[in-house]
Formats: structure tokens, sequence, C-alpha cells
């Protein structure tokens, strides 16, 4: 079977098998996502018999990553049918749709696994596990905050949209590297997301300015365990021009990344504090170590220590790119709560 990628009009084609797979989504949830998210998604299908047996979605995301507006896919809805697994169709649909993000400009995409072990032979990392706090209460009232501050609760209503955005984004800002940016779009799609299964998006007020906003969930099951987020670079040469220095850093290195071609470089890093990494292509007898997509992956989101990395396979520094790669501020403080 060949992957092709569904035209806008097609993507409910998916929906047969998106029921299939994924049983554990409620109906208003699954009509949510195939009104809204399907809008404006890009999905890559493999068919057989006129029908789709795997799929793989990806949902636009506009993220704020150092101060800069970025362009992110999210990957979800990977779905096989039963008796179509076991043939290597969604590595073969991560591998289309991670060649093409690159050729798009993406810098990075992410994920929320089922399980770590589907993706990790892909090069995707953990690099964030999801912190969801829930409002306790469905109607109008007074709650307090974890850190005692009492708040008037209400329903986000069509007139709170802008200046919930303003205020997330400003709290964003201030704690986080790399979150979602806010707006009325995002807010009002979220509010539909969470109605889908009944629940309710609450904001939080401290006098006249929001503090918060929490949904309120029906008959919510405790999680055994929080949701992580899986991370895999995409273009090299964006991710690291994404991230700051601690001092003046020179250093030269290779990258090798079994999926995407254009990665496998040798690059030389060089920059301050003050003008940012500025990155350049090195010839390889100028290396100073190397580095596996996925180990850079893993070092540029926090999720490693330089040391952690030098005991992977495909690793190799000299004492001096240890030095060096140590004064890189990694993107380690992340938001990224979202489902689909």
């Amino acid at each position: 079977m060949e992957i092709r990628k569904l035209d806008v009009t097609e993507h409910g084609k998916t929906r047969l098998l998106y029921e299939e797979v994924f049983k554990e989504d409620s109906r208003g949830f699954i009509d949510y996502y195939y009104s809204e998210k399907t809008k404006d998604n890009q999905i890559y299908v493999m068919e057989e018999d006129e029908e789709v047996q795997a799929m793989l979605h990806l949902n636009p995301y506009e993220l704020m990553v150092n101060g800069s507006k970025k362009d992110v896919d999210y990957i979800v809805a990977v779905a096989t049918r039963e008796s179509y697994r076991k043939r290597g169709y969604m590595g073969d649909l991560l591998r289309r749709a991670l060649r093409d993000m690159y050729a798009s400009g993406r810098s990075f995409t992410f994920l929320m696994p089922a399980a770590e072990a589907i993706y990790t032979p892909y090069d995707f990392r953990t690099v964030y596990v999801q912190e969801r706090k829930l409002c306790p209460q469905r109607e109008p009232g007074t709650l307090a905050l974890e850190d005692g501050r009492v708040c008037r609760i209400s329903p986000a209503e069509e007139a709170d949209m802008e200046e919930l955005a303003d205020a997330a984004n400003q709290k964003l800002s201030s704690d986080y590297q790399v979150y979602a940016c806010r707006s009325k779009a995002y807010y009002r799609r979220l509010k539909k997301e969470y109605a889908s299964d009944g629940a309710r998006l609450m904001i939080y007020r401290e006098g006249e300015n929001i503090a918060d906003c929490r949904p309120w969930i029906p008959e919510e099951q405790p999680e055994e365990t929080a949701p992580k987020i899986m991370a895999r670079i995409v273009d090299a040469r964006r991710i690291l021009m994404s991230v700051r220095l601690k001092s003046l850093a020179a250093v030269c290195f290779q990258i090798t990344d079994p999926v995407i071609e254009e990665n496998n470089r040798c690059v030389v890093v060089t920059g301050t504090e003050f003008s940012g990494v500025m990155l350049m292509d090195s010839k390889p007898e100028n290396s100073e170590g190397r580095l596996t997509i996925s180990a850079l992956t893993e070092l540029l989101f926090g999720a490693k220590t330089v040391e952690e990395v030098c005991t992977e396979e495909g690793v190799k520094m000299t004492e001096r790119m240890k030095e060096e790669m140590h004064k890189i501020i990694p993107l380690s403080k992340i938001y990224l709560n979202e489902v689909v």
C-alpha cells in the first residue's frame, strides 16, 4: 500500500477507523474532533479495498519557543486496523510525515504516546509529564487556589475569550519556554472540546482579574499515570537556533538522523549569552564528537544531561565538547497540556 495525504474534503473517510481503534473516546468527543480538528489538520493514510487501513494525523499548533512563534505539528490518532498490524505501516507513516514536516520548515514535533516504547525507535523522547488541574465544582461560586488565594469561578463565555487569552499568554511567557500560544480561537475550540464530554471550562477571578482557568469534568476517574509528551527534532539547525547560551561557546560536532537525511551534517555552534546561537556547517574532520538526533532532542529539551547522553549508543564527545555543551540552556520549561 502507498501513503497518501488526504484532501481536507476526504478527512471523514478516517472516522470509521478512528471509532474502531479509539474505543475509549465518546461519540460526543469524536463528533467534536471530526467537526473541529479535521478542518485544518493533515491526515496521512494507507488504503486497501477502498478503505483506510492505517492513518496518522498532524494537528497544527502555534507554539512559543523561547519567545518566538513556531508552527509545530502535534501527531495524534496514529492507528492501524487490527488485521493489518505488524506490517510496518505505522513506521512508514511516521517517516513520511517527518520528512514532510522538514520540507515545510518545522523544527520539531510532539505526541502523547499510548506507550513510550512504540515511538522510541523513531527517536522520540519523553520531555514533559502533563499537569492537569481540575475545577471541583460545576456551578459559579467561590474557590481557593493552592496558594490560598480566594477566587470567584464561573463558566467561560464568549465575552471572556480575549481577556482569558491575554492573561494566559502573560502568565505562560513568564513561567515557560515552550507552550501553545493562546488566542480567542484556541479557547473557543477548547471550550467545545470539554463540552463534547459534558465538561465545562471554568474561569477563576481574583477581584476583576483572571487568575486561572480549569475544566470541571463530570465523574472524573483518576488516571493511574499522568500523560507524557514525547518530542522529536525535525530540523536540527532550526531547533539549535532556538536555544540560548549561558556564556561564550564554540563547538563542532556531527549529527546523525536515520530518517531525515538533511539532518546528517557537521555543524559549528557559536555565540554568546547576548547574541544567541550562530550556526555554520563544517567538515567532519573538525568534529569534536557525535550526537544522534534522539540524544540532541534529550539535551535541547532538558530530558537528560550531557553526561547522561554520553552513555548512549552512537554518542561521542571530547571533554572540551562536554564543557561547551553545558553552556546551552535547554528548553526544559515546558507546558504542553493539549489532548488532541
